[in-house]
């Protein structure tokens, strides 16, 4: 079942590529949302782009913590909100190497700056063969394609204890 209030920003399930895969997944606490980042470091192939959307506290830097746990990156991963971006590198268990880059866009109010940065960070990622994650996606003038989708949102708007929601969408890379 598709969640009925998507995240602003994030496609109606209306508006989505009739190829894509979309799901709906209930996060009742940060255990959880870490998990779903972690499966995804499992099923995302390198140089995927991922956008997050959500709006403050929905647990878009919490999904990126989990994704870098399954990329085995032990480096702490904070909200890159302040830096814009930051560049990760690890190793899978089985010791392939694996890269991350993650930025935000939250700070960046026109789109032309926010385009200018996601190319920059989009040809690093594409040298490291990172996986690329971008917070705040809906300040980009143009979105790239193809890109996974996911939006999180307070499972209750009322009660932020009560756990968020993810909607994900793939698109066919």
């Amino acid at each position: 079942m598709i969640h009925p209030n998507p995240a602003p920003g994030f496609p109606v399930p209306t508006d989505i590529d009739r190829s894509a895969r979309v799901s709906n997944r209930q996060l009742p606490d940060l255990a959880a949302t870490w998990a779903l980042g972690e499966e995804l470091a499992q099923r995302l192939p390198a140089g995927a782009v991922v956008l997050l959307f959500g709006e403050l506290g929905a647990g878009k830097t919490s999904l990126v913590q989990g994704l870098a746990k399954g990329l085995g990156i032990h480096e702490t991963v904070t909200s890159p909100s302040f830096a814009l971006a930051h560049h990760y590198t690890g190793k899978r268990a089985n010791g392939t190497a694996t890269a991350l880059v993650h930025i935000d866009l939250y700070r960046i109010d026109n789109p032309a700056a926010a385009d200018e940065l996601l190319a920059q960070e989009m040809e690093e990622a594409l040298f490291l063969d990172a996986i690329m994650v971008v917070e705040w996606p809906e300040r980009l003038g143009e979105q790239p394609s193809p890109a996974w989708t996911i939006a999180l949102s307070y499972a209750d708007p009322n009660d932020p204890l009560a756990g968020r929601v993810a909607l994900e969408s793939t698109s066919p890379m």
